[in-house]
């Protein structure tokens, strides 16, 4: 298989000779722990295609992630081990974990993987040349393979050692889960079903103004969510009470609003907020329209109507691309319309692609994970491909092969 980014070929596991072979594949298996308790396996489980791909045509697996920001350092409650653990549970074969990453332990595990096994490298991020995208220390971790596949679209935005330094010094592709992302997003850019509906929330809008950017030029209709709608009313000249807006970010949803203008694009925001005393569970709530957020109340999610027009948005919709809760969703009481517009979205018949982690939360939590077509594994890195930028992890997997 191949897939394209932004129109270009990205090699695929079909152009790597891999029986018998040492295959290094980064994955990112960084994951919610709990006093070294996996809250979440979802991401461990998304690149299993990958692995059982590589364990059926026989290549010796070495599995290479991070997991925390450790920054270097060695940090006992961010060992693998835990999520080594859990991925041989699921396929059924102990998983045997180095205790470095490029050091004598990596060395010899390597070399007592038979065909079709399956090992680990310690926490990729306890090395500092990691981040730093060191060569010496790329060119350390290709030593350990004959190939390499990159299944972690969530760290292809970084051009670190695992992610992009090491494709340099190997054969290399793209792993399935990879693939499957670039294909879905790709298809978001370059040919979605229209009308093309995308949703954009969260708190800020200075974290997301070049997606937004991006995709006035591309969407039919763009719903903001999120605090972050609290600054596009400022920058109408409504009153926002205590709620959450970033004042130096005013003149940009100012000048957002005015590109909406000459743009195919209807930039949406909600009609009416879920607002109370404070952001905490057990606060006092009430429905205002948009127009009458009180002095002394904070926005905390969207309200009913709001709802009720975003499904409606969502039924009619080709294609409807999601990046960023509606309400402070940590916060089970404001978590409501979140969870509202997901069961909406599942329902539709549109083609669904749904970024960032609490969203994928938000189907699980209400049960349609199934029935969206497409919940991308990436927060930081679905955002700067939305926003069109060539992703350094998907670039070298374009270079040319040694």
């Amino acid at each position: 298989m191949t897939a394209a980014a932004h129109g270009t070929r990205v090699r695929g596991l079909d152009d790597l000779q891999v029986e018998g072979r040492r295959v290094l594949v980064r994955v990112d298996f960084n994951i919610p722990m709990e006093d070294s308790r996996i809250v979440n396996d979802r991401r461990i489980r998304a690149s299993l295609p990958t692995i059982e791909t590589l364990r059926r045509r026989g290549a010796k697996i070495l599995l290479v992630t991070h997991l925390g920001r450790p920054r270097g350092t060695v940090v006992d409650n961010l060992r693998v081990a835990p999520v080594a653990r859990r991925l041989g549970e699921l396929i059924g074969e102990k998983v045997p974990v180095a205790a470095d990453v490029v050091g004598p332990s990596a060395q010899k595990l390597v070399s007592s993987l038979r065909d079709g096994e399956v090992g680990m490298l310690e926490n990729v991020r306890f090395e500092p040349g990691e981040e730093a995208n060191d060569p010496a220390f790329a060119a350390r971790m290709a030593a350990l393979a004959d190939a390499y596949v990159n299944d972690a679209f969530g760290t292809a935005h970084r051009a670190h050692a695992s992610t992009e330094g090491v494709a340099h010094h190997l054969p290399s592709a793209a792993g399935l889960l990879m693939g499957r992302e670039l294909e879905v997003l790709g298809g978001v850019l370059e040919s979605p079903r229209r009308p093309l509906v995308a949703i954009i929330g969260g708190a800020k809008i200075s974290s997301k103004i070049g997606v937004i950017r991006n995709l006035v030029s591309l969407v039919d209709e763009l719903w903001i969510g999120g605090a972050m709608a609290c600054t596009f009313y400022r920058a109408l000249g409504e009153e926002t009470g205590t709620s959450l807006v970033e004042e130096d970010q005013v003149p940009v949803a100012a000048g957002l609003l005015e590109q909406v203008r000459d743009s195919r694009c209807d930039l949406r925001l909600p009609v009416d907020l879920v607002v109370a005393s404070a952001p905490a569970a057990g606060a006092t709530t009430a429905v205002v329209a948009w127009k009458e957020i009180p002095a002394d109340r904070t926005v905390v999610d969207v309200g009913p109507d709001t709802v009720a027009l975003i499904s409606k948005s969502c039924a009619a919709a080709g294609t409807v691309v999601w990046n960023g809760p509606l309400g402070i969703y940590e916060i089970e009481q404001f978590a409501q319309g979140t969870r509202a517009v997901a069961r909406a979205l599942a329902a539709s018949d549109a083609v669904s692609v749904i970024g960032g982690g609490d969203l994928a939360a938000a189907v699980e939590a209400v049960g349609v994970g199934d029935r969206i077509t497409h919940v991308s594994t990436g927060g930081g890195a679905t955002l700067e491909f939305l926003e069109g930028r060539d992703l350094p992890g998907v670039a070298a997997l374009r270079s040319p092969q040694r």
